[in-house]
């Protein structure tokens, strides 16, 4: 007869050594976010532009708080319901980064504009009304950015007339004020080749820069070009057109973006792992970890084995749900990692993987310092 619960054990504790944290797990490094952090905000603010990091990546009121420290100005949320944790955390600067539309979202959207600096975007006229409508209602005032399409394909217009007919709607309301324009590309974040990367972001700015001098020419000012993000961060920071930028994954620097080329000055360091064990080692060959794909997302490729210390590192060859299983380069390697032997690996898409936990087991020199909340985990809507 049970007569009691049996309560579910931290993954891990504040002084716990990484062999003692439950797997899986994710890690965060906190040297190298720090100095992520850092190498960002300096860069920007050298150029005199803005960050508004982009919390979609992390979705941790923690991790945004130490972007604010280090002078980002606001920080973006791609879902309105993804705002909510932050907006309650007292982030007081929140640019919702997509289109939204419904009378859920609306309604939402103008309840956090009473607590918060709010701005949106649109790429239709008929999104414009009931945001309008109902921040005219409540007494807020948003900025809304319409938003162009710089040559990702996705959201966004392509025409001077529609940007024109969408500063006009904006204008209508006295609940909204026309506030830049949202110009992301987000297909040339991962173009691989410095200078293929180069030349993508180049071709963004220029098609924005059209759109600002279109405006201009109509006598109407914009005061914020925000787009760009971590794979276009030193293009952008340079173009002379966006006066903020929206990187997310910095912080992390996941699989796909550490395959990229970089120049050195620009290269982030990796920061977000998952932690793993060992729990097979009954095949000649391969080694099998806890981590599978209700752990990491495969999207962007498989996670890597990390290791400074080993030359010979296993190969992750394929996930099942709570399997990984990893080649070794040797059948007979003696360095292989052995059963119940914690791994680290890096995960190839940081923000899906992020949405799969509840906390970052935050690290420093290989000590546990405490467990930060991922707050916006889920929230989708």
């Amino acid at each position: 007869m049970v007569t009691g619960s049996i309560a579910v054990p931290p993954v891990a504790r504040a002084g716990d050594t990484l062999a003692q944290v439950a797997t899986p797990s994710l890690l965060l490094d906190l040297d190298a976010f720090d100095a992520n952090v850092e190498r960002m905000a300096s860069a920007a603010a050298a150029r005199g532009v803005a960050v508004r990091p982009h919390a979609k990546a992390h979705k941790s009121v923690a991790i945004a708080r130490a972007q604010m420290a280090a002078g980002a100005v606001g920080i973006c949320c791609q879902k309105v319901t993804e705002a909510i944790p932050f907006v309650n955390a007292g982030i007081g600067n929140i640019h919702i980064s997509n289109e939204f539309v419904g009378e859920a979202r609306v309604a939402l959207a103008v309840a956090m504009a009473a607590h918060v600096t709010l701005s949106a975007c649109v790429d239709d006229v008929r999104q414009v009304a009931p945001l309008g409508k109902a921040a005219q209602r409540a007494g807020v005032r948003i900025a809304v950015l319409p938003e162009v399409d710089v040559g990702q394909g996705r959201c966004g217009v392509d025409s001077t007339d529609a940007v024109a007919q969408l500063v006009d709607a904006i204008d209508h309301y006295e609940g909204l004020r026309f506030g830049g324009l949202q110009a992301y590309h987000g297909s040339a974040q991962h173009v691989d080749g410095w200078e293929k990367r180069r030349d993508t972001a180049r071709l963004a700015a220029d098609r924005a820069s059209a759109y600002v001098r279109f405006l201009e020419a109509r006598g109407i000012a914009c005061p914020v070009v925000t787009g760009g993000g971590t794979g276009t961060a030193e293009f952008d920071i340079e173009s002379g057109v966006y006066t903020e930028i929206q990187p997310g994954s910095y912080v992390f620097l996941d699989g796909h973006y550490g395959s990229l080329e970089w120049r050195d000055d620009w290269r982030f360091r990796h920061g977000l792992f998952l932690a793993s064990t060992v729990m097979s080692t009954a095949r000649n060959g391969i080694i099998v970890c806890d981590a599978g794909l209700k752990s990491v997302a495969t999207d962007s490729g498989l996670p890597r084995f990390w290791s400074s210390q080993q030359a010979s590192k296993p190969h992750y060859r394929t996930a099942s749900d709570e399997h990984g299983v990893l080649e070794l380069a040797s059948p007979e390697e003696d360095s292989a990692p052995w059963l119940g032997e914690p791994i680290l690996l890096v995960p190839g898409h940081c923000d899906p993987t992020v949405n799969l936990y509840d906390r970052y087991v935050a690290v420093r020199h290989g000590r546990v310092e405490g467990l930060w909340p991922i707050e916006a985990r889920g929230l989708s809507q």
